[in-house]
């Protein structure tokens, strides 16, 4: 069963980072096309459906089956846990400022532009990169 769960867990980050590393690019895209012309509006229909349809359910999907791991597996116990557990939080919080960066574009207000998403669209890659780290390593 847990090898089921692992599995599921794991296509459930592959479905949430293709999201995090995507939407930010799209985003640099968006930020440089002419508000209420037919490339902005291409973009937010195809941002709205890839934060609602594919990122948010695979966010759910590996935070279930993560929880249940580090519960079965580990009894949420040992620091590298607990530090995976950290960047994820982060990680989610970064998604839900995705979200709010997709009804803002939704509104055609334009807070920032392309080079800002340029920068957030890194933020995810680090992250993983200490996640899969810890997880692998298991320095502490």
């Amino acid at each position: 069963m847990d090898l089921w769960l692992k599995a599921l867990h794991v296509l459930a980050i592959i479905s949430w980072m293709a999201g995090l590393l995507y939407l930010p690019r799209l985003m640099v895209y968006h930020s440089e096309a002419p508000a209420h012309s037919d490339a902005s509006e291409r973009f937010k229909v195809m941002e709205y459906k890839l934060y609602r349809y594919i990122m948010r359910p695979a966010m759910i999907v590996a935070w279930g089956t993560g929880l249940w791991l580090a519960w079965s597996s580990f009894g949420f116990r040992g620091g590298w846990l607990h530090g995976k557990l950290l960047l994820v939080a982060v990680m989610t919080g970064h998604h839900h400022m995705q979200g709010a960066w997709v009804r803002s574009f939704a509104r055609d207000e334009r807070r920032h532009g392309g080079r800002f998403y340029r920068i957030q669209n890194e933020v995810p890659t680090l992250l993983m990169v200490g996640i899969v780290v810890l997880v692998i390593v298991k320095p502490f």
